[in-house]
């Protein structure tokens, strides 16, 4: 198949392109400067340069591709809406990622017993209703000839096969290690969240295209720790015996910025994947994050 790829030279993107692309797919990927598109071609992807904000280029490449998988800006609301008009009627897949912080509640670093599974309901956070908002309007275009489906990762954790081969959460937590001469995590660091390895994901984005249903929504988890615990053993890792420190709510948001203080380093965030494994026949294979940390 030809894939269209948003995100491609990011971390999700670029791992699931490089799979696809290792599965005999042909992968057209969007790049911001020419030098990335170079760069791109160089791994075998068709590069074309551009921005979420160009509509009639988005709609140009889904309507050329076999199926779409947006890995981008999970807010960029636009660029959805370009693809999804694009896409209307052809039966084509979309596959759209967002993240299991839309079910983050701001505990700044207190534990939660709330557990969601793929169908569990709940009302987003102010930060997060957007977010939301965005996948049931992709959900929704089930009813237009589409068959979407949306991929909410929880914390993503190991090396990626693309050109960005970070995550986000865990490298920014050891560079605060070492900016301070100590772990630390917001709060008590009580909360907890779930984790996925970048290629049990991907292995999850593959089946999705394959087999998931149109309007299909799909948690990515695969285990669970608290940030207490990973920030112990980043500290461990860094030969300090597992001591931490608490950061408070302003400094949680002078470091991390509002959004990812409340939203991901400070909340609980605890999904289970029932219907991948149940619908799609997911395993996951890695080990669990705690034992991955290295530095």
């Amino acid at each position: 198949m030809r894939i269209f790829v948003t995100g491609a030279s990011g971390y999700i993107g670029g791992s699931v392109a490089a799979a696809l692309r290792g599965a005999g797919h042909r992968i057209v990927g969007l790049y911001r400067s020419p030098q990335k598109a170079q760069q791109a071609q160089a791994l075998g992807i068709e590069a074309a340069t551009g921005t979420l904000d160009d509509d009639a280029l988005l709609a140009r490449l889904a309507r050329e591709a076999d199926a779409v998988i947006h890995a981008a800006d999970a807010d960029h609301r636009a660029a959805v809406e370009s693809i999804l008009d694009a896409l209307a009627g052809s039966g084509k897949p979309f596959i759209h990622t967002s993240g299991s912080s839309i079910v983050g509640d701001q505990a700044w670093g207190e534990p939660s017993a709330k557990i969601y599974a793929d169908e569990t309901p709940f009302t987003p956070g102010p930060g997060r209703a957007a977010r939301v908002a965005v996948n049931q309007r992709v959900l929704a275009a089930a009813g237009e000839g589409v068959r979407v489906a949306v991929v909410s990762p929880s914390l993503i954790y190991g090396p990626g096969r693309g050109a960005h081969r970070e995550s986000v959460q865990v490298p920014r937590l050891v560079a605060l290690a070492r900016k301070s001469g100590l772990a630390r995590h917001v709060g008590r660091g009580e909360n907890l969240w779930s984790n996925v390895h970048i290629d049990d994901l991907v292995d999850l984005y593959l089946r999705v295209l394959e087999k998931a249903p149109a309007g299909a929504s799909y948690y990515a988890a695969n285990g669970e720790t608290s940030m207490r615990l990973l920030c112990e053993a980043i500290s461990r890792a860094l030969g300090w015996d597992g001591r931490t420190q608490p950061m408070s709510k302003d400094e949680a948001i002078a470091e991390f910025g509002a959004g990812p203080a409340a939203y991901s380093y400070g909340s609980n965030s605890r999904v289970r994947a029932t219907r991948a494994r149940r619908e799609l026949g997911w395993s996951p294979q890695h080990d669990a994050l705690l034992a991955t940390i290295t530095v």
